[in-house]
């Protein structure tokens, strides 16, 4: 199965996380896809807009662990070049890479958007979302810092709803992903495809080069961000290899409170 979809109509591309049975959790494969389809879309001046979306009921359930599986909680052998650090840092590397789309970035969400995958809806320039839709980054309540995704958040919600969201894990609504200024718009369950048809249209008034230019003004506004992906990759890497990480997602495993969760507050 192809778990990242390219469709093209006209002069606007969809991008579709296609791995149902994992909630398109972001294999080390998607990512490469990912990046690759933002590299040629930066060369490509006829496409106008970029619409990232995931199928089968979720947006995306964060990055797949799977097959670094054995690597939990296990110290590094000494000298040894860690290739978590490569597979983390691949990933800072999409979202930057959509940060710097010339084109229109809609993020449509369906159903959850977790860790990476709440990252990835940071980078957008809209986010259409159903009102099944869901939005956390619970990486601290399994051990792990939310490294790669953490500047992106911060740019995009602020300093304050940024730390609410990063350092404690909680789970938001749409509704509440709207008022923290994450999604734009809120629709009715069954009615996304009729919203971002809609919203497509209103912004084919936009002339493509204006939209390029005026990106990449706002891009300077806000100023650039620090490069922290090499830091952020040691930093996700060395605490999946930590014992908070080994307790936490063998806690999750078993649909019980981390070690760390259990007492009185």
């Amino acid at each position: 199965m192809n778990n990242f979809l390219v469709v093209r109509q006209g002069d606007t591309e969809r991008w579709t996380l296609n791995d149902p049975g994992s909630r398109n959790a972001l294999s080390d494969a998607m990512v490469v896809a990912l990046f690759e389809a933002c590299l040629r879309a930066q060369a490509d001046a006829s496409l106008r807009t970029v619409v990232l979306a995931g199928a089968g009921g979720a947006f995306c359930a964060g990055g797949s662990l799977g097959h670094f599986a054995s690597a939990i909680g296990q110290p590094l052998a000494e000298g040894a070049h860690d290739p978590l650090i490569d597979a983390n840092r691949a990933f800072g590397d999409v979202l930057h890479a959509l940060t710097q789309l010339p084109q229109l970035l809609v993020v449509a969400v369906d159903g959850p958007a977790m860790g990476g995958g709440f990252g990835l809806v940071c980078c957008a320039d809209l986010v259409l979302a159903t009102q099944r839709s869901v939005f956390a980054t619970p990486e601290v309540t399994l051990g792990l810092p939310p490294a790669q995704i953490a500047p992106y958040v911060w740019q995009r919600l602020g300093d304050r709803a940024a730390r609410e969201c990063l350092l404690s894990g909680r789970h938001h609504s749409a509704l509440e992903a709207q008022a923290l200024g994450l999604v734009n718009a809120v629709v009715a369950d069954g009615e996304l495809e009729a919203a971002l048809a809609d919203t497509l249209a209103r912004y084919r008034l936009a002339a493509p080069g204006a939209v390029a230019a005026t990106k990449q003004l706002l891009r300077r506004l806000h100023g650039p961000l620090p490069d922290l992906r090499d830091e952020a990759a040691i930093a996700f890497a060395s605490a999946l290899r930590g014992p908070e990480a080994a307790s936490g997602l063998r806690a999750f495993a078993r649909k019980q409170p981390a070690p760390w969760a259990e007492g009185s507050a």
